[in-house]
């Protein structure tokens, strides 16, 4: 398994610069989830790392070695696609089997590595099966079990799960986390729009945004301490909420006046903010509490959804306010159409300025 370092990578289609300045260091047994919205390059720069899409500026390594130029054969690397991409006449042995014939490996070794696999994926009863005879949960675990047989210095996988169903997706994932594992060292970088499959599966995210990387860090340090107004809402669902204010009093507890009436709370002593600065105050639904007491938040209900262990309600908008979401636990369907009054443990407020956190940097 191996270390990859990316210094100033870039990636551009003629004057047209869609990935730049991306740096990051992933050691040697992480599992790393690119995310991001549509277009934001994740896949564009996991193909770079594979040798499928030209390096335009920057350096890749790989164990210490430079592979801008090196061959995607020569890399070490396999990768898992959104498509199975399995030969349809073939047996799933003999797709698992492929690999290792081009590489004109012995019959030995193939059958060894083969059964290997198969029994780390569950594939074992299904190696005699054509791929039209398998569930699409089965058929990417074959797509992946083709990658275990090369045993790789890195494993890549771009959105491997989007094909199958809810279900699926769900089974397929635990399965992934399992494989991780029983394979520990084994460095893997994950490409997903699924917010869930990154909170879940990494040990690292990478949220791409804008060209570049928005940040690193742990899933629940994203979750909890994201360094700008972009990672704040895309990680978390429903995103965390953004309410327009100023700076009244700071000190142990920084307060905040919101443009629709309330007051709002921030417990981190470390924040920078001065008297009468502009900000966004952020609160996730799941932290907003139903109070009468010196709301933070007070709106009507336009719609609920009772999902039985929480209620989402969303407040009507005001003007061209963002729209707000609380997150309730048990069932309130009766409070659509009603007023509503929300407040927040101060610890859980977070501050922006400029798009940027005030408390962690």
């Amino acid at each position: 398994m191996a270390d990859l370092k990316l210094t100033n990578i870039e990636k551009a289609y003629g004057e047209v610069k869609v990935l730049a300045n991306i740096n990051l260091d992933i050691k040697k047994g992480e599992l790393i989830v690119f995310v991001g919205p549509s277009g934001c390059g994740k896949s564009t720069l996991l193909r770079m790392i594979a040798g499928l899409e030209r390096i335009t500026g920057g350096e890749l390594q790989i164990d210490g070695s430079v592979v801008n130029d090196v061959p995607p054969a020569q890399r070490g690397i396999a990768m898992v696609f959104q498509s199975y991409a399995l030969y349809p006449h073939m047996t799933v042995r003999q797709n698992m089997e492929f690999a290792l014939k081009i590489a004109k490996k012995s019959k030995v070794e193939i059958a060894a590595a083969v059964d290997k696999a198969a029994q780390i994926l569950q594939l074992t009863p299904y190696l005699d099966r054509l791929p039209k005879a398998l569930s699409g949960g089965q058929r990417q675990r074959v797509a992946i079990g083709r990658s275990i047989v090369r045993d790789p210095k890195v494993y890549l996988f771009d959105e491997p799960l989007s094909n199958l169903d809810a279900a699926l997706r769900v089974a397929t994932r635990i399965e992934i986390a399992q494989l991780k594992e029983q394979m520990p060292e084994s460095t893997m970088i994950y490409v997903t729009h699924d917010q869930v499959e990154a909170m879940t599966l990494a040990t690292r995210i990478v949220v791409l945004a804008g060209g570049g990387i928005s940040q690193v860090g742990s899933p629940l340090e994203l979750y909890e301490r994201p360094q700008n107004e972009f990672v704040a809402q895309f990680i978390g669902s429903p995103a965390m909420n953004l309410l327009a204010g100023e700076v009244v009093e700071t000190g142990a507890q920084t307060v905040i006046k919101l443009a629709g009436g309330g007051t709002a709370r921030s417990a981190v002593p470390t924040v920078t903010a001065d008297l009468g600065m502009k900000v966004n105050i952020g609160v996730r639904p799941e932290d907003l509490i139903a109070t009468q007491a010196d709301p933070l938040y007070t709106g009507v209900v336009e719609i609920t959804e009772a999902l039985g262990e929480v209620t989402l309600l969303y407040f009507k908008r005001q003007e061209e306010a963002a729209q707000v979401v609380g997150k309730l636990p048990g069932i309130h369907a009766g409070l659509r159409r009603s007023v509503v009054h929300l407040t927040a443990d101060p610890k859980k407020v977070h501050l922006f300025h400029n798009g940027l956190s005030l408390l962690y940097r």
